[in-house]
């Protein structure tokens, strides 16, 4: 057992041993006040503080989600709690020092599921093996972190579609109050996420209210075009509302109908988006023109308000792979090419240009796409690449330093079908290569020397603002060649790879 001292009172932790190194780790720390009741679609208040020594050897539970139905094989099914979801996991090395660089990693989910305890984000590895301390946060999830209802509810609502991001906020103000009692350096502290966590950072890099809470920032898999207008919310509550079997005039009740009501009615909502799209649903998202986010994240972030703060951002090559190979079979299905002209359309190309893209997809892959490869480029240049190259782009001249990643080692899953896929590279990050979720896409085949790698990158950038390690080449900027680092079995620097597809784009 461990104690540590916070502000708000002390905790009890667990002591582990890891690869020869001693860690503590303190699991399902409130961060923030209960969420329901009262509070239900306001933005968090500070947790209180207690008497004795609070108990934190277990995980508490996640924000209230419907099961992944598309689940990997290892998947725990979470336990969820909407009163006391607003909770965070602290590992740190066991050494007795002080000023560590922090690491507070958001998870991803398509804004609808995931929690910070899930066996793939144990921070333990990284923070013994790193000297760095890591944090992992829960943070409201689906209608009850992005419903817009300001015009339903009235102005006391009006940041109710940036509530997941409020909450995220509050992590972070948790850490500079609390985070030396751990050993951590409340002025040095590094916001990483994946996916939609990756896009929660690239949002956060265009809020105000976040200014100063954290100095660097590593964005996996993820965009700052992530958001939605006011207008666009509104029309998003409405469906939502009616799938409730609520109106307009029954607005109100959405405050106290029990929560298993509100996931059915969002489950309703995944399955209408999905059926719209043949890449990703992604039904709630954070609102602009709001008080905590008055512009687009990407004008936010060109205007400068985090400018200053370093990032490190990546994509792995095949993102849109598991979209394609897990997506239910339904009879009749479009062909291939139908389904990518629609997923072009979707992200704004102008009909006709397909036969381009595919000219472009073919000088990449030096030979004719297949396809199933035509599809999943659409989904992962539309949702993550050229979203990170477009985030990049508003960076330039930039104080802070911008560095990029590609990430490309294939997963030998499913036949070698997924390649490179979304979520691939996490376990590499964690040092969780024998986590099950890992097992089932490294199929135990991952190069050794790969998250030693990429792991010390990421920590060495967190303390320095240099991601640097052993056995990786010199890792120049991004600017002005767009040189990227390859992370495979060998990994190597180029400069601006998938050209022809980036500027297809432009």
């Amino acid at each position: 057992m461990s104690v540590a001292i916070t502000p708000a009172g002390s905790v009890r932790g667990l002591a582990a041993t890891v690869e020869g190194r001693d860690v503590r780790c303190f699991t399902g720390i409130p961060y923030a006040g209960p969420v329901d009741g009262k509070r239900r679609f306001l933005p968090p208040i500070p947790a209180g503080g207690w008497t004795g020594v609070k108990d934190c050897t277990l995980p508490g539970p996640a924000a209230p989600q419907n099961p992944q139905a598309l689940a990997p094989p290892g998947r725990e099914p979470r336990t969820w709690s909407e009163k006391d979801c607003l909770n965070l996991n602290v590992w740190t090395p066991h050494r007795g020092g002080s000023k560590l660089p922090v690491m507070v990693w958001i998870h991803g989910g398509a804004y609808l599921s995931g929690s910070g305890s899930d066996r793939r984000f144990d921070g333990a590895n990284l923070a013994a093996t790193t000297g760095t301390v890591v944090v992992t946060i829960n943070y409201c999830l689906g209608a009850l972190g992005f419903l817009h209802l300001a015009e339903l509810l009235g102005p006391e609502f009006s940041d109710s579609s940036n509530l997941a991001l409020l909450d995220q906020v509050e992590a972070l103000r948790w850490v500079q109050r609390n985070i030396s009692a751990f050993g951590g350096d409340a002025d040095n502290v590094t916001l990483f996420g994946e996916s939609a966590g990756a896009a929660a950072v690239g949002t956060l890099l265009g809020m105000p209210v976040s200014r100063g809470l954290f100095h660097r920032a590593i964005m996996q898999s993820g965009t700052a075009g992530r958001y939605r207008s006011a207008e666009d919310s509104s029309r998003i509550s409405l469906e939502y509302l009616s799938l409730c079997g609520l109106d307009h005039a029954d607005a109100q009740e959405l405050l106290t109908v029990p929560v298993g009501q509100l996931l059915e009615a969002q489950e309703k909502l995944v399955q209408q988006v999905g059926a719209e799209t043949f890449a990703v649903p992604l039904p709630f998202r954070p609102t602009v023109g709001t008080p905590s986010l008055p512009a687009p994240p990407l004008e936010s972030v060109r205007q400068g308000p985090n400018s200053d703060v370093d990032l490190l951002l990546g994509t792995n090559l095949n993102e849109g792979s598991l979209a394609v190979q897990m997506r239910p079979a339904v009879s009749p299905e479009p062909s291939y090419a139908h389904r990518a002209a629609m997923v072009l359309a979707e992200a704004g190309v102008a009909p006709g240009r397909e036969g381009e893209y595919v000219q472009a997809l073919a000088v990449t892959l030096a030979g004719n796409p297949t396809g199933e490869q035509l599809l999943e480029s659409t989904i992962s240049d539309s949702l993550y690449r050229q979203p990170s190259n477009r985030l990049l782009e508003a960076r330039k001249g930039s104080p802070g330093k911008n560095f990029s990643y590609l990430f490309t080692w294939p997963s030998p899953a499913m036949g070698g079908k997924l390649g490179a896929c979304h979520t691939l590279e996490i376990p590499f990050v964690f040092r969780q290569l024998a986590s099950p979720e890992a097992e089932f896409l490294t199929q135990e085949s991952a190069p050794q020397s790969l998250p030693d790698k990429m792991s010390s990158a990421w920590a060495a950038f967190a303390r320095t603002g240099e991601p640097a390690a052993t056995g990786l080449p010199g890792w120049p900027v991004y600017w002005p060649l767009r040189t990227t680092m390859i992370l495979d079995k060998l990994p190597r620097v180029e400069e601006d790879p998938i050209r022809e597809l980036r500027e297809f784009w432009a």
